[in-house]
């Protein structure tokens, strides 16, 4: 059976974090307390016109993640429009590119130029904390779906910040669980030192202390770090029983110093790392390393992924190799969709204050797995409560969703990873 974590989530945006304890068990809760403007075009009675941007990694340190989630923003936009239901998007594709290339400096102000009402994006939550002021301040949607950090739970973004990914409060309590269910009493990390790597790090090691377990070392390296060897010393000298690489690519440069030293099957990986790596390193090297990932299982995500698949090639792109946060992606753009026809308006302001209610977290409202079945009811005067291909989401009021999932995964002989078999 995959194992998996789900959480339930209230916030309220005058308190700062109240975190309640998850074990991994199959299902395992999560209750926490603490983020979730333009052009009107309403009561006209045409069509809407939706213009979004995106600032997703085409470049940098998350550049795997790119095509799934760029996919993932073109597939709903296709869907979106071809129903012709009352609104047609624009989307306007950006390079969020890394910390270090900072190549947002110059995509953010060129997206803003356009007059897009929303941004997707960054992946990484350390690059959206560089241009969030930038975009919110100018009254304009950012939506991210990959963002895990806790910090913008409580984050002061003019009610303007959404995501579909859950916080790393979760991820962390199931890596730490995961791993100390595994019987390793000590553990070493290598941690990304931004505010995904060390917030997740944190989780990670509160989980597995109070599971009994001891983490021994967590040296830290910086965007744009090139050689590691220190870092790799330190956590080996230590003798830990597990290691958590809390990474994003840079994985790659570090796995060949770290498993000719280490068994594999006490690697533990997490969603900015988790790859089908597949022939970059030899058959067997990643066997028995297990990771997380937020997200349904893609196992689960079967008939989604194949489509996304077909949709992706046929408009002349390279197939696919990953899929991570291509659901969340898509899900982002619906819901921008669904919430500008509830509002009647293209204004980012009106657009914000309805997408809450369309992912069921306010009102009571009919459920509907479809933009065009939402679009129906919308349009019928009827209020809309879209369960997503990535879960339920439904926002809170700060722009969290307040249902998720954590997949774990196990890398096979081949170095790609499945949905974990107990």
């Amino acid at each position: 059976m995959s194992v998996f974590a789900k959480a339930q989530a209230s916030r309220s945006r005058s308190l700062k974090a109240v975190i309640g304890g998850v074990a991994i068990l199959g299902v395992s809760a999560l209750v926490l307390s603490g983020c979730a403007s333009g052009d009107d075009s309403s009561g006209s009675g045409e069509d809407l016109t939706l213009k979004i941007g995106t600032a997703l990694p085409v470049t940098g340190n998350l550049a795997f993640l790119g095509p799934p989630e760029i996919a993932g923003v073109e597939y709903a936009k296709s869907q979106i429009n071809e129903a012709g239901l009352g609104i047609e998007l624009e989307v306007i594709q950006g390079d969020s590119g890394d910390t270090d290339n900072k190549a947002y400096e110059t995509e953010i102000p060129r997206l803003l130029g356009e007059d897009v009402k929303a941004i997707i994006g960054a992946a990484s939550s350390g690059t959206s904390l560089q241009f969030i002021d930038q975009v919110v301040g100018d009254g304009v949607i950012q939506f991210s779906p990959a963002n895990t950090s806790d910090a913008f739970t409580t984050y002061d973004d003019n009610d303007l910040y959404f995501r579909t990914a859950p916080s790393d409060v979760l991820q962390g309590e199931v890596l730490g669980n995961l791993i100390a269910e595994s019987g390793a009493e000590t553990l070493g990390m290598i941690v990304l030192n931004d505010s995904y790597g060390t917030g997740l790090a944190k989780y990670t090691k509160e989980a597995f202390e109070a599971a009994g377990g001891e983490v021994v070392a967590e040296p830290t390296y910086n965007t744009g770090d090139t050689t590691f060897d220190a870092q790799i010393s330190e956590v080996l000298a230590a003798a830990p029983d597990a290691i958590a690489l809390i990474t994003f690519e840079e994985v790659s440069t570090m796995l060949p110093s770290i498993v000719s030293s280490f068994p594999a099957e006490n690697l533990y990986f997490v969603d900015g790392n988790l790859s089908n790596f597949g022939d970059e390193f030899a058959p067997g090297t990643l066997t028995g390393a297990k990771g997380t990932l937020p997200g349904l299982s893609i196992d689960s995500l079967g008939d989604f992924t194949a489509d996304l698949q077909e949709f992706w090639t046929g408009e002349g792109e390279e197939e696919l190799e990953e899929f991570s946060y291509a659901a969340e992606s898509y899900d982002a753009v619906i819901l921008l969709a669904l919430a500008a026809l509830a509002a009647g308006s293209t204004d980012s302001a009106d657009i914000a204050a309805k997408l809450q209610e369309v992912s069921g977290g306010s009102g009571d409202g009919e459920k509907c797995s479809t933009f065009a079945e939402c679009a129906e009811i919308i349009n019928g005067g009827g209020v809309a409560d879209y369960d997503g291909i990535s879960g339920p989401i439904t926002f809170d009021e700060v722009g969290d969703p307040t249902e998720a999932t954590i997949g774990v995964y196990q890398f096979g002989e081949d170095n790609t990873y499945a949905a974990y078999k107990e």
